[in-house]
């Protein structure tokens, strides 16, 4: 009886271990309007180039960057320093390098 206590005990154990290795994290970004503007200012300052969206691709929050885009960093100083941004058809926008995620399009 005791064994059978114990097996149903670790295959709980084990399944809900198993379940919880099969969740999906959604991490939402939020950036104030302060913030946007100086990514913004930042981003003018800089003088990067214009390049044209890649053939099929469309500017959007959670598109993903095409590899031959280039993306350049923000100041480590600043606490959006961890992202990235890039010009996209005059379209500035902050991208997760992990990712290659867009995040935000600075308007």
């Amino acid at each position: 009886m005791k064994a059978i206590i114990a097996a149903t005990a670790l295959s709980l154990i084990a399944g809900s271990a198993f379940a919880q290795g099969m969740t999906q994290t959604t991490t939402t970004t939020t950036i104030s309007p302060a913030e946007e503007t100086q990514m913004h200012e930042y981003i003018v300052k800089e003088h990067r180039a214009s390049i044209a969206p890649p053939p099929g691709f469309t500017v959007s929050t959670g598109a993903v960057l095409p590899q031959s885009v280039t993306v350049y960093p923000f100041p480590t100083q600043e606490h959006w320093g961890p992202y990235e941004y890039t010009v996209i058809g005059d379209q500035p926008v902050v991208v997760d390098p992990s990712t290659r995620k867009i995040v935000e399009i600075i308007r």
